[in-house]
């Protein structure tokens, strides 16, 4: 009998083929018995690293150095964003760089991916799921709504007899085809939810096997897709038409018969992952000035993120820099035009955006390459935001200075364009000067209009839903001028008042919350909230960002 098939669910030496493994090499990762050990070392080779088997793949496996043969790199510098080994620390290339050890990269990393594969597993993936059952239970009560509303039409055509037959199968056969469009709308949307399942379910497979890995490059190289999975889609509600009969007039037969209501469909929200449902999160009763980060721009106009590893900052010169919230510069984006950016913005891949001073054009840097994303002619971009579906707002104005809109955009098409109310007034003032703008999470358009002095809200499709133009007071204050505007996870908005040295909060119906005017902020201009409901703030005096903590 072979001896390879008793008990072949023993791991068996490599070597030997037949004894019992006891130990691994942990850098060859080779099953060895005790006998064997001296032989797999008799190459002469100093990096076997033999443990007991139960101990195996604990030891890291580190890249080896490009340029140094025979090193392993333990370093990655950080201004390259390389691995490099101790010789390469020392060399002209690296001079004045600096080095953080790769462990710390791979742990921080490591627990990112388990976050990640929690997420994943116990909040994204049962939301769809959650998702999928309502869309399939719509569907499994399709027929029977669909049925009553038959039958009704036909209690009314027993009622007008023969000469109201033709109506009634034309009603009936337009019946059909909205529920076809109904059953499509659903089906479309069950689709596209099971597909990310898919998506999902492929990637946490993948986050499992890289989570149960020592390799530290496919770690360290790991990308965070979490936040395209954040992004949960509209819960579909489509309701179903109904059926009004009227009046026997044989002279407006088909239309006094009834008729049909279009279809309805309602898309609810599904809460945001990015975080918890934060609604009992109260403002502080005194906001907490945390931390500055020094950008040496003499004056900071804007400034982006999404958490505290990467702010984004730019001033009035034709460099974007990037730092940490310990003020590390991280990056810097020379912008080959010599213009400085009016406005910058980071979308959901971590990708930077910006738009040119006085120019049609917003540009994007991925993957370290910069691209014109948008060209206008005849108009001129001044802010930008991107939304919760990663469309980009841009508020731009005509090139004589009269006019102002915002449009919006997928990619480099334009959606959408905003410019009037329902009685043609514009609703932005006409002019070059800055209107800031943000999306916040109801969906709202939320603009700074700074020469009308006034906060301009509008909903998703455009239509006016209220101004504010600052608190009345009895004290001696300036104009409001709103500069910056962003919101926070509790929709509420938050704005900049240039001229009075402070931040005025409000709700998402434009109702006055309170200031956070104790940071000692010198006429703030920009502003950002990041995933953690952090205030960024700009200041135009002193080059700086501040950090302010308003939240419990």
């Amino acid at each position: 009998m072979d001896s390879h098939s008793i008990g072949q669910d023993v791991t068996r030496c490599e070597l030997c083929e037949t004894a019992i493994v006891h130990n691994y090499c942990d850098f060859c990762h080779v099953n060895l018995c005790t006998p064997c050990i001296g032989k797999h070392i008799s190459d002469g080779y100093d990096k076997h690293k033999i443990v007991p088997f139960q101990e195996r793949r604990s030891t890291l496996i580190y890249p080896k150095c490009r340029i140094h043969q025979n090193k392993t790199c333990e370093l990655q510098c950080k201004d390259c964003n390389i691995f490099v080994c101790s010789s390469c620390t020392a060399s002209k290339q690296h001079k004045g760089h600096n080095f953080v050890e790769v462990t710390e990269v791979y742990n921080e990393k490591k627990e990112i991916i388990k976050k990640d594969t929690k997420e994943l597993e116990n909040l994204i993936s049962p939301t769809y799921e959650e998702i999928a059952l309502d869309l399939e239970n719509q569907l499994a009560n399709l027929d029977g709504g669909y049925e009553k509303l038959t039958t009704t039409m036909s209690k009314q055509g027993e009622q007008w007899h023969r000469e109201i037959d033709f109506v009634i199968k034309k009603m009936k056969s337009d019946l059909e085809e909205i529920k076809v469009k109904h059953r499509d709308i659903l089906r479309k949307h069950l689709d596209e939810i099971k597909h990310i399942q898919s998506l999902i379910k492929h990637t946490s497979l993948a986050l499992r096997k890289i989570e149960k890995s020592t390799d530290i490059s496919p770690t360290i190289e790991y990308s965070s897709k979490i936040r395209q999975f954040r992004k949960l889609p509209p819960k579909v509600q489509v309701s179903l038409p109904t059926f009004i009969p009227k009046a026997i007039d044989r002279k407006q037969l088909y239309s006094l018969y009834g008729q049909i209501t279009p279809l309805s469909s309602t898309k609810e929200n599904v809460l945001s992952l990015n975080q918890p449902n934060t609604s009992a999160r109260e403002l502080l009763d005194k906001p907490e000035h945390v931390a500055t980060i020094q950008t040496g721009y003499g004056i900071v106009r804007s400034v982006s993120c999404l958490n505290e590893d990467k702010i984004w900052a730019s001033g009035q010169t034709n460099y974007i820099k990037c730092f940490n919230i310990k003020g590390v510069l991280l990056q810097t984006i020379k912008l080959a035009s010599g213009s400085f950016p009016d406005d910058i913005a980071i979308d959901s891949d971590g990708n930077l955006l910006y738009t040119l001073w006085k120019t049609g054009r917003v540009s994007i840097v991925k993957n370290g390459q910069t691209e014109v994303l948008i060209t206008m002619q005849g108009w001129a971009a001044s802010q930008l935001c991107v939304t919760s579906t990663d469309d980009i707002l841009v508020t731009i104005f005509s090139d004589d200075k009269t006019q102002s809109k915002v449009v919006r955009y997928s990619g480099s098409t334009e959606k959408q364009s905003i410019q009037y109310d329902r009685y043609g007034k514009s609703l932005y003032s006409g002019n070059a000067n800055i209107k800031p703008i943000t999306e916040n999470r109801n969906h709202d358009i939320c603009v700074a209009d700074f020469e009308a002095g006034a906060v301009v809200v509008v909903n998703h499709d455009g239509k006016l839903k209220w101004r504010y133009t600052g608190r009345p007071s009895s004290t001696k204050n300036l104009s409001f001028k709103p500069f910056g505007i962003t919101t926070d996870s509790q929709s509420r908005i938050l704005t900049a008042d240039f001229n009075n040295h402070r931040i005025h909060i409000l709700d998402q119906d434009g109702q006055f919350l309170r200031y956070i005017d104790n940071c000692d902020l010198q006429y703030p201009l920009g502003l950002c909230v990041d995933n953690n409901d952090n205030l960024f703030v700009c200041g135009f005096t002193k080059g700086n960002v501040e950090k302010i903590k308003y939240l419990r």
